[in-house]
């Protein structure tokens, strides 16, 4: 689906190789503030506590140039995500314009079988969520695995030890996110269906209101509706819980996770004397 999805962005390839750049800077920038902290304190701090210096100068230079990646870090940032505004309208435009160019040639038979507002809701609400999935999900997923290139690189180059506890603690946080996601996934596509559902039933009864009045079948309508809603409520809750979960949880494990680290690289540094990790590292 996604490499399908992709397909759609064919013209949009110079943008693209722009905002994966972009996203490279920013993941460098990024990781940079993290490793200049071992090296503010080793090259400058330690140094001036030694000698009892008071000449700042160069600590000031040092901040300065980490000032500005940061802020080349900032504009990328906001670079690649202005330019994937316009690939995803773009995007979404032509999706809309196939899927209406596909209706025109679709039997009568599919509109007896699903609601005018089940229809209307894959141009409204399904597009919009792929729309999110180009300007947003697929950015973030790029920069996360560059990001992870990148930390990786420079984690191995710090610690070997520390690397091999950061994966398997790693390997905790994903293993709890796996199971909050397969928990949220399964109530968002039934939050969609219900949707779909919920709107498909208020255009008919809207469009077809006389006859429902000619009938009587108010209460019998709107006894349908309380349990179209009532699911969508029931999905829409469910799915909103375990997503809003999964940022508290994780923070909370990559604190555990920071712990267990500082731990160790303290004993390392302590136990080595420096030579295996230095104390800013």
């Amino acid at each position: 689906t996604l490499i399908r999805l992709l397909s759609y962005m064919r013209k949009y390839i110079p943008i693209l190789f722009i905002v994966l750049l972009c996203i490279c800077v920013n993941a460098f920038a990024s990781t940079t503030g993290s490793a200049a902290l071992g090296t503010l304190v080793d090259d400058y701090i330690l140094p001036m506590v030694e000698t009892g210096s008071t000449d700042y100068g160069p600590i000031v230079q040092f901040l300065t140039k980490i000032a500005c990646i940061f802020g080349l870090g900032i504009f990328c940032s906001w670079l690649f995500n202005f330019l994937m505004v316009g690939v995803a309208q773009g995007t979404q435009k032509r999706i809309r314009d196939e899927m209406f160019t596909k209706m025109q040639r679709l039997p009568i038979r599919y509109f007896d079988s699903n609601t005018a507002g089940n229809i209307m809701s894959r141009y409204t609400s399904d597009i919009d969520t792929l729309r999110q999935m180009v300007s947003q999900s697929i950015p973030q997923t790029a920069s996360s695995i560059i990001t992870l290139a990148v930390i990786s690189w420079r984690l191995l180059s710090t610690s070997w030890v520390l690397c091999i506890v950061m994966v398997c603690t790693v390997f905790g946080i994903i293993q709890a996110t796996k199971f909050v996601v397969k928990k949220s996934s399964t109530y968002f596509i039934g939050q969609q269906k219900s949707l779909g559902a919920v709107n498909g039933f208020v255009e008919e009864m809207i469009n077809g209101q006389k006859v429902v009045k000619v009938f009587n079948h108010e209460g019998a309508n709107k006894a349908r509706f309380d349990e179209l809603n009532e699911e969508l409520c029931r999905n829409a809750y469910n799915a909103g819980k375990f997503a809003n979960a999964m940022g508290p949880i994780n923070n909370n494990l990559g604190y555990i996770q920071y712990a267990i680290l500082a731990i160790v690289g303290g004993l390392i540094c302590v136990m080595s004397g420096g030579e295996m990790l230095s104390l800013g590292n």
